[in-house]
């Protein structure tokens, strides 16, 4: 039996990336996945996916940024999926630049999705969990995206390692607030992960440096102990252990799964 059979979960920012790969392995790992995105385009392909594997999905079109919709998403998961068990607040964007040239338009939309989105999914979550009458030690799961970024700062990712290290400090509050309500709060953080998003950092870095296309990722991809680049799956295998039963006496922590970039 898979270790996550009849759970739900939810995903933000599930139509690509590191948010599909979490979906499809959640699903895999046999739990039931609403899937949360602000293009209905990527979250369609996704549920067909996991319509594939065999399990229920359901898809929701809302903006992290915004809290009506975010608790919305989480009403229509728990209704359409006859529960609510595991909340990833997934969903993030990067920007890349100097911190002496950060704008207000730039500050207030990255903190709106990487830090609002994941305080609104926080107490989205704990209120659909404290609805619920479930008698089971842990109640429910809360699992946030942080990166190597919300352990270090990285020069020309300054506002966005601001953004992952608030992640953490938001993290280790609410793990605190609610450990007596029987929800546990951890977080993941990736590295170098050969997405979109990457792709774009990557072009960013050429653009303000003089660096070749490529040149970025491949000196970061450089550094990493285990010689290869991060792949969605990696990140996806230690999301589900953080929501399966094994991390059950789990809490506050945010985890780095990087290949070996950055220790601690």
């Amino acid at each position: 039996m898979a270790s996550l059979t009849g759970k739900v979960a939810l995903v933000t920012g599930a139509g690509r990336g590191i948010g599909r790969g979490i979906a499809l392995r959640l699903a895999r790992d046999g739990a039931d996945v609403a899937l949360v995105d602000v293009r209905p385009d990527g979250i369609d392909a996704v549920a067909a996916e996991i319509d594939e594997i065999g399990r229920r999905t359901t898809t929701f079109v809302a903006d992290v940024g915004e809290r009506s919709e975010v608790f919305a998403a989480v009403g229509h998961a728990a209704e359409a999926l006859g529960g609510f068990d595991i909340m990833v607040n997934n969903a993030g964007i990067a920007l890349v630049g100097p911190i002496a040239d950060a704008t207000p338009e730039d500050v207030a939309k990255i903190w709106s999705i990487n830090v609002n989105g994941v305080l609104w999914g926080i107490q989205a979550a704990v209120a659909q969990f404290k609805k619920q009458d479930n008698p089971a030690e842990i109640r429910g799961k809360i699992i946030n995206a942080s990166s190597i970024a919300g352990h270090d700062g990285f020069a020309m990712l300054g506002v966005y390692s601001a953004t992952k290290f608030a992640v953490r400090a938001l993290t280790q509050a609410a793990a605190k607030e609610h450990a007596a309500d029987g929800i546990t709060v951890n977080a993941y953080c990736p590295g170098v992960v050969g997405t979109d998003m990457w792709v774009e950092i990557d072009k960013r870095f050429a653009a303000l440096t003089g660096a070749a296309e490529g040149e970025t990722y491949n000196k970061f991809v450089g550094g990493i102990a285990l010689g290869r680049a991060e792949t969605p799956d990696d990140v996806a295998g230690f999301v589900s252990y953080l929501a399966g039963p094994d991390a059950d006496y789990m809490t506050g922590q945010a985890g780095l799964i990087d290949g070996g970039l950055v220790f601690r």
